[in-house]
């Protein structure tokens, strides 16, 4: 796959993020091309999560910019200097962002259909027809054209993040962010969600932000591994660098972890080099 390396669809600039006095992001800066699949892996509280939430405004970094499509989140420039960006200009941006979420939040009270075509008529402003439209092709994408009748409460918790992930689809974002998308999910029902977001990748339309614990699907699906640890991005790479020869201990450390609980040998070169 070729990249455009030139021009990111997205730039973080030395960013910072503390809640409290826990460093979640330590002076991070990171750019990604379009159409590129990104995995961020890592300990638990090494800050993956919080890059996605600090893309779609749902968290506000202490210091640093960020860049959408060549625009200003979180600011916008006023004669020359940065302001912060009021609540229309970061709706317009975080527009051209989706992201799913650990958990599913869909409306239990609306079947599968009304829970993809709400957010295309109230906010994209498609009449029911065109979102109906819109909404039963991604169901059927994400294998769910027989449950478009079903209610939250009638499928499994995979069926129902498949819903949530064509709920994010009908909108178009230019990138999603996957949040640990199966860590809510009995372990027979993981293979089926990740199934589905690797043929969206393989479309390669899409540019993809992908906080995972799952280390099989990270080097399957993501042009390039990012290793975070202490809220730093301590190694970055291909995933044949980064299973098969990383060079950071930490990296290799954290690896070994999976070598030695799941029986694998993909990254067995690199514990050991």
């Amino acid at each position: 796959m070729k990249l455009n390396i030139t021009k990111p669809i997205i730039k973080y600039r030395n960013i910072s993020k503390s809640f409290g006095s826990l460093r979640v992001l330590n002076d991070l800066s990171l750019d990604i091309a379009p159409n590129e699949k990104v995995a961020l892996i890592g300990p638990s509280g090494s800050g993956k999560t919080t890059l996605g939430r600090l893309l779609m405004t749902l968290e506000r970094p202490d210091a640093g910019t960020i860049e959408v499509d060549g625009e200003m989140l979180w600011h916008k420039e006023v004669n020359d200097q940065l302001m912060a960006a009021d609540e229309k200009h970061l709706h317009r941006i975080r527009s051209k962002i989706g992201m799913i979420f650990q958990q599913f939040n869909l409306f239990p009270h609306m079947n599968v259909l009304r829970n993809v075509t709400e957010a295309p008529i109230h906010v994209l402003g498609l009449s029911k027809e065109e979102a109906k439209e819109h909404a039963v092709a991604m169901l059927k994408k994400v294998g769910l054209g027989e449950r478009m009748e079903h209610y939250p409460s009638q499928l499994s918790g995979g069926q129902q993040q498949r819903v949530a992930i064509a709920r994010a689809l009908v909108m178009k974002p230019k990138v999603m962010v996957f949040d640990e998308v199966t860590s809510a999910l009995d372990p027979e029902l993981v293979g089926e969600v990740l199934a589905v977001i690797k043929e969206i990748a393989s479309e390669g339309e899409m540019t993809m932000l992908l906080v995972t614990h799952e280390m099989d699907f990270a080097r399957e699906v993501a042009d390039r591994i990012l290793f975070m640890d202490g809220g730093a991005i301590l190694e970055q790479g291909p995933p044949e660098q980064i299973f098969g020869n990383s060079q950071n201990p930490r990296t290799r450390d954290f690896l070994s972890r999976f070598v030695r609980n799941r029986g694998v040998d993909y990254c067995h070169s690199a514990v050991n080099s």
